[in-house]
């Protein structure tokens, strides 16, 4: 078959043929070498992997066989675009511990989060609409921006996150250069990649920085029950901001980090007109979410003390947390500094003045450890300074040692930096670089 708009090259004869929106769809410089990392004598403190070792997978094989002798006719067919009802009931029941009183008819189950990501920017942006993010930003979040040609402005953040008054010049500089600005996201718990929690006064404030302007605020959660310490919300998990707003505010949830990633079941809670939308559009992108992984997650929600789980999932993350901490601090150079994350998967670590974090990595991969450079999270290139730190996978034996390889890397840059007067490492890539998929 012959392209027809023109031949385009010999690597893609269909590069002519592509939407505008495809140009923003660029593989990593980096990609190769993750596929080194993967092996086993590399210590990757790349991958955001929930460890569903630390599941009862036992008892959830239990809960799969049951449901496919007792309801597999109806779980293994097609369901409703909205997502199961029972289901939909049960994610109120979960966004209860984070203070969210939604009706099951303002739920919308997704193939992951990171569909309903999707769905939100498809229905409410144009080409060249401003979405504001934090800087740093979740690396899957800027890619669903980018793919619709959204105008992606980043917004500085502080140790209690995005920086409100940041937000509001930001929105303003844009309505004068003639943008459109449509949205606001952040993660307020635990942050990917800057490990960061806002309290609850700065929810408060960039609530109102979102109301103010006429802005929807997409909240997006995946971490909010994983938290390890007192971060000004007492005993509780932190108060989602959708608590206190249901009519401005889209919030995102996930399955991925409490139950099993490899479900793929999450949601958006939406006022009412929004969820229509989201729903159409969710019929047009897959029909419905599965049928087989929301009743297997309803089961288990049904029949297996989840909360406890999550009791479990925390206390492995946090003996992990702190085995990253203390190697840190016994290894690191002087000149390194890490956020301390009170929850969640990561740490962000910001290298000595004059190194860099992209130009650096094949030399870890070399000393047989790997991370995700800062790049990767920022649209501008930005973030050369900096790397994302996760801890969530490596047992903490291996943390130990991965960070004292990173370490000894770090020494050689900046013996070479006071050398050579700059970073002597291999030629830096132009541009932002993208962490593969396996990276979130």
């Amino acid at each position: 078959m012959v392209p027809v708009t023109g031949p385009g090259n010999r690597l893609d004869p269909w590069i002519n043929a592509y939407a505008s929106r495809a140009r923003g769809m660029t593989a990593s410089e980096i990609r190769a070498l993750f596929a080194v990392a993967s092996r086993p004598e590399v210590v990757s403190l790349a991958g955001g992997m929930p460890y569903v070792s630390a599941l009862n997978l036992d008892a959830l094989a239990d809960t799969v066989s049951d449901l496919v002798r007792n309801q597999g006719a109806y779980a293994l067919q097609y369901g409703s675009g909205q997502g199961d009802i029972t289901l939909r009931d049960q994610i109120g029941e979960v966004m209860a511990e984070v203070g969210i009183n939604a009706h099951p008819d303002d739920i919308v189950v997704t193939t992951g989060s990171q569909m309903a990501l999707d769905l939100v920017t498809r229905v409410f942006c144009d080409p060249g609409d401003a979405v504001f993010v934090e800087a740093p930003s979740y690396v899957g979040a800027l890619g669903v921006f980018r793919a619709y040609e959204c105008t992606v402005i980043h917004v500085p953040m502080d140790d209690q996150g995005l920086q409100p008054g940041a937000l509001d010049e930001a929105i303003t500089a844009a309505r004068l250069r003639g943008l459109r600005p449509k949205m606001i996201y952040t993660i307020p718990s635990f942050h990917n990649p800057a490990g960061i929690t806002q309290g609850p006064a700065r929810r408060h404030e960039i609530l109102s920085v979102a109301q103010r302007n006429g802005l929807l605020l997409l909240e997006d959660d995946p971490y909010g029950l994983l938290g390890f310490d007192d971060v000004g919300f007492g005993d509780k998990p932190p108060r989602a901001i959708r608590a206190d707003d249901a009519d401005g505010v889209v919030y995102l949830g996930s399955f991925s980090k409490t139950i099993a990633s490899g479900l793929r079941v999450g949601w958006a809670v939406a006022p009412h007109g929004v969820r229509e939308k989201l729903v159409l559009a969710a019929e047009a992108a897959v029909l419905c979410p599965s049928n087989y992984a929301q009743m297997t997650i309803s089961s288990y929600l049904s029949t297996q003390p989840w909360r406890q789980q999550i009791k479990v999932f925390t206390e492995t993350y946090r003996e992990r947390r702190d085995a990253l901490l203390n190697a840190l601090d016994q290894h690191m150079p002087v000149g390194t500094t890490w956020t301390t994350p009170a929850g969640g998967f990561y740490s962000w670590l910001t290298l000595p003045e004059g190194l860099d974090a992209t130009a650096m990595l094949p030399r870890a991969i070399a000393a047989l450890v790997a991370y995700v450079p800062g790049t990767g999270f920022y649209v501008d290139g930005s973030g050369r300074q900096h790397m994302r730190l996760s801890y969530c996978y490596p047992e903490p034996d291996r943390i130990t040692e991965g960070v004292r390889r990173l370490a000894g890397v770090i020494e050689d840059e900046l013996q070479l930096s006071h050398t050579f007067g700059t970073s002597h490492t291999l030629t830096r890539p132009e541009g932002p670089a993208t962490p593969a998929p396996d990276l979130q």
